[in-house]
Parts: C-alpha cells; sequence; structure tokens
C-alpha cells in the first residue's frame, strides 16, 4: 500500500540527520542548541570535530539523530582525507542532509565544493540552513538566501527548505526540528528516552579536554592535539556519597616545540586546561572527577597510519 495514501497522523518518526558545511560554519553549535546540552564540541578554530558525535533529540513526534560529521575540506594529509571518507559514508547512510552556510560570508569556493559533492547525492532530502543570522542584518539575510537559491538552481539541487536560523540567539531552532521531523521514517524511538548521545563516556570526556585545550591555543593548528583518555576508574575506599572518579589522560601533539604552548609558563596553562576540562566533564557525567593530564609528544601523527590508528582514527 502506497505510504502516502495512508496517513496515520499519530504515527512516530525516527531516524538520521546530519549537518554538513565548511569548517567552522555553525555545525556543532546547531547540534548543542537542538539537544539542549552540550555534546558536540565547539570551538571558533575550524577543523576541531572527528569524531561523528551523534546528539539525541526526543519529540513526542519524533526522534531525531544528529550525526555531526567532520567539516569536508581538501585534504592535504592522510588525517584529512580519512575525515573526508568519513564524511561521505555518512552522507549515504542519513535520513536528511543539513548544509550550514553561515550568514555573515559569502558563499565560496569551499561551500561550492561542498554542494557538488551533495548534489552527487540524489535520493536525500536536502536543507540549507542559514547560520549565524544574529550577525547580519535582513537585507544582508535576504542576499544569502538568494545566493543559496541560486546555487541550487545552478547545481540542480532542490532544497527541500531554505531555513535562517541563530542558534546562539536561539532563533527558529525549534522550527527546524520541526522541519526535519516530517522527512523521518516512522519507526519508534532508536534510542532510549534519557540518551542524549552515543559516544562511549571516554570519547566524550577527550573531546572536552581537548577543547579546553585548544582555547588560547591561537597560533598552532588545532590538528596538532589529540587527547587519549587511558583510564576513567572509580577511586576506591570512598564513601558512597562522595564519590570520585579518577580520570587518567595523555595530551598528544606533534612536535616537542608545541610542549611548552600547551604546559604554559610554570605548568599555568596546562593547570588551566585540566580546571575547565574537569567542570564540564563532572556536569557530563555527574560525579565528582580527579582528573590527571599529561602532555606527550607523538611525532607526526597526522601522517603516521600507526599513530592514527593507536589515537582512535
Amino acid at each position: 500500500m502506497d505510504r502516502a495514501s495512508s496517513p496515520s497522523p499519530a504515527s512516530h518518526r525516527a531516524g538520521f540527520a546530519c549537518f554538513v558545511g565548511r569548517p567552522n560554519a555553525g555545525k556543532s553549535t546547531l547540534t548543542n542548541a537542538l539537544v539542549g546540552t552540550k555534546v558536540a564540541i565547539t570551538s571558533n578554530r575550524p577543523q576541531t570535530t572527528r569524531h561523528t558525535v551523534r546528539g539525541i533529540v526526543h519529540r513526542p513526534d519524533a526522534q531525531l539523530v544528529l550525526v555531526d560529521t567532520p567539516g569536508l575540506h581538501k585534504p592535504r594529509t592522510l588525517l584529512g582525507e580519512r575525515l573526508n571518507d568519513v564524511v561521505r559514508t555518512t552522507w549515504a547512510e542519513v535520513d536528511v542532509i543539513g548544509f550550514c552556510l553561515p550568514a555573515d560570508q559569502k558563499l565560496g569556493p569551499g561551500d561550492k565544493f561542498i554542494a557538488k559533492e551533495l548534489a552527487a547525492i540524489k535520493k536525500t532530502p536536502k536543507i540549507a540552513i542559514v547560520t549565524k543570522t544574529d550577525l547580519v542584518d535582513s537585507k544582508q539575510l535576504a542576499e544569502q538566501l538568494i545566493a543559496i537559491q541560486q546555487l541550487g538552481e545552478e547545481l540542480g539541487i532542490q532544497w527541500a527548505q531554505i531555513v535562517p536560523v541563530s542558534a546562539v540567539g536561539d532563533k527558529q531552532v525549534s522550527l527546524l526540528a520541526d522541519l526535519i521531523a516530517p522527512m523521518l521514517p516512522e519507526s519508534p524511538p532508536l534510542y532510549p528516552e534519557g540518551d542524549l548521545t552515543d559516544e562511549p563516556e571516554q570519547i566524550m570526556v577527550a573531546e572536552l579536554i581537548r577543547e579546553a585545550a585548544l582555547e588560547g591555543v591561537r597560533d598552532e593548528l588545532p590538528h596538532s592535539i589529540a587527547v587519549v583518555v587511558e583510564e576513567m576508574l572509580p577511586r576506591e575506599d570512598r564513601p558512597k556519597d562522595r564519590p570520585l572518579l579518577d580520570i587518567h589522560a595523555n595530551v598528544y601533539i606533534e612536535r616537542p616545540s608545541q610542549k611548552g604552548i600547551i604546559i604554559g609558563p610554570k605548568g599555568a596553562r596546562l593547570k588551566e586546561v585540566g580546571m575547565k576540562s574537569r567542570k564540564h566533564i563532572e556536569a557530563l557525567l555527574g560525579t565528582p572527577v580527579f582528573l590527571d593530564l599529561h602532555v606527550k609528544v607523538a611525532k607526526d601523527w597526522q601522517r603516521d597510519p600507526k599513530q592514527l590508528r593507536k589515537l582512535g582514527f
């Protein structure tokens, strides 16, 4: 029987959507705004999301699972190539693709590069999401909406919707979820009610440490930092009402010269990284944490397949 001819308004929908866009287009911030909690790392440095972080939006009528892929870019290293493969595989498997384009930047070669790739994926519905609308006036926004419409026509992409949002100002974020929900297949929820992400806790903790380590390191490429959580163990001999979780983590960099930058004068920088990330980790896990951080050099890890595997890529 044709699905369209038998409407059942009470049916529940569930499925996967991913946000794509060039680095720093506001994908992670949007994921966090939709889920209502911090699940993807956000940093004003491009190229910070590496793992496919999934945020889960629970609604009475639908469950939307957000897959946050790394930004697609022209690869320069082995890591770059692997990231791009991850992106294309993800696009082919989701129910809806949201293409994030910042309102405050004219469409550039990076956007066209991604749009061409999107045009090749025929079946998946695509929503153009104009992000960061809080940074522009209505005239600039209107110009961007027209430019996006034209880009679709040039490449033969039929946008299912074009939606302006501001994740920071929380404008139209719930409208975006309203538009995506009907595009998902009919299905019972895919994840239990309380779940916000299916990332293992250790990976999320590593990402929070990495985000804190990136802040303030203006001159170094974010890609030079990888974090591995070696172990997370409840401290023994603690009273039930005063638990403590011991977390031991290594921050890996590529060159000895970067060590001083991360550690800072008299260890001040590393201490701050520890304090900042510990606050977020405790909020995430809901328990007091003792965080033990060490900085190690893994020479040129981005170009070495063995090291990439060891660091989880």
